[in-house]
C-alpha cells in the first residue's frame, strides 16, 4: 500500500490506472478504524480493481463545541489495518490539502440536510457534503463506499451525487455490530463500563462537559449516551441498538427535560425522544465515516 498527503502525488499515482481502464473504488474515513470500515474496504475490493481508502478528520463538519480536537486519532494504526485490507492507496491530507488558503466554497444539499441530525447540528452536514465532493473531485473515483449506519448522510452524499451528475456508484455496507447489538463506531471509545459492558476506564464523553460518563449530572452513572443508543435499538426490528452519539457538548434538550426519577434520587433514567427518518424507522445521532 501507498501512503500520499498530496493532491498532486495522488492524481499521479490515479493516473495510470485510469489510463489502464481500472475500476477505483473510494473509501472515505475519519480514521480510528474498526471492524465496521474494514468490512467497506472488503466491499470494495470485491467491486473495483484499485481502492483507495482516506483518512482525514474534517473540521467543517464539527461544531464550535463539539469534539473535533479530542476526535480519536491512530493514523499508524489505521494503515497497517487498510494494508492489511488489500488497500491500494491511503490518502492521508492534512486540513490544508484539502481546504488550501482562500478556499471559500461550500456546498449545501437542501431538504434531505435539514431536520433530525441536521437541526441539532447546523452546519455539519453542509461540511460532510463538501468534504465529499472534494474527495471526489480529487480522486475521480468510479464507486464510493459508505457505511449504511449514517442514514441522514447517505441521503445527502446520494442527492449530491444524482444532483452534480457525478459518475459515481454509491454503495452501501451492512452496519457492524459489538456481540451485544451496538454498532460500531469510532465514538464508542468515549464510553465507559457504566456505558458499554465489558468496557473499562471513565473516558470523558462529549455530553458530560469533560467528566465521565458514569458522571453525567443530568441523567445519572448510565449516562443518557447509552439509553439513547438502546431506545434507538428497540424501537428497530430485532431490537439492535445503534451506535455511540457523537459530537454534542450536552445531552440532546429532550433528555434534559424527560429525566425521570426512580426510587433511589441518585439513579435516574432518561428517555430520549428519537428523531423519525422519512421511511419512519428511527435515525438515531449520527456520525460522518463513523
Amino acid at each position: 500500500m501507498k501512503t500520499v498527503t498530496s493532491a498532486a502525488l495522488l492524481r499521479e499515482t490515479l493516473a495510470p490506472w485510469r489510463a489502464a481502464g481500472e475500476r477505483i473504488a473510494l473509501v472515505p474515513t475519519m480514521g480510528a478504524l474498526h471492524a465496521g470500515h474494514l468490512s467497506l474496504v472488503a466491499l470494495a475490493r470485491g467491486k473495483a480493481a484499485r481502492v483507495v481508502a482516506t483518512v482525514f478528520v474534517n473540521p467543517k463538519q464539527f461544531g464550535p463545541q463539539e469534539d473535533f480536537g479530542k476526535y480519536p486519532r491512530d493514523l499508524e494504526g489505521d494503515a497497517r489495518k487498510l494494508a492489511a485490507g488489500g488497500v491500494d492507496v491511503l490518502f492521508a491530507p492534512p486540513v490544508e490539502e484539502i481546504y488550501p488558503p482562500g478556499f471559500a466554497t461550500t456546498v449545501h444539499v437542501a431538504g434531505v440536510s435539514e431536520g433530525m441530525e441536521g437541526a441539532r447540528r447546523p452546519g455539519h452536514f453542509d461540511g460532510v457534503a463538501t468534504v465529499v465532493a472534494r474527495l471526489f473531485g480529487l480522486v475521480l473515483p468510479d464507486m464510493a463506499v459508505f457505511g449504511a449506519k449514517d442514514g441522514q448522510q447517505v441521503a445527502v452524499i446520494k442527492r449530491l451525487t444524482a444532483d452534480l451528475g457525478l459518475p459515481i456508484d454509491i454503495l452501501l455496507g451492512e452496519t457492524q455490530r459489538e456481540p451485544d447489538g451496538l454498532a460500531l463506531s469510532s465514538r464508542n471509545a468515549y464510553l465507559n463500563a457504566d456505558a458499554v459492558p465489558g468496557a473499562s476506564g471513565g473516558a470523558a464523553h462529549p455530553w458530560s462537559g469533560g467528566k465521565a460518563v458514569g458522571q453525567d449530572p443530568g441523567c445519572g452513572p448510565h449516562g443518557a449516551h447509552r439509553r439513547a443508543s438502546r431506545q434507538a435499538g428497540h424501537a428497530r426490528p430485532g431490537g439492535r441498538r445503534d451506535h455511540a452519539a457523537g459530537g454534542q457538548s450536552q445531552p440532546p434538550r429532550d433528555a434534559r427535560r424527560r429525566c425521570l426519577p426512580r426510587k433511589d434520587a441518585a439513579h435516574r433514567q432518561c428517555p430520549v425522544r428519537m428523531s423519525r427518518a422519512p421511511s419512519g424507522g428511527i435515525l438515531a445521532v449520527t456520525e460522518f465515516f463513523s
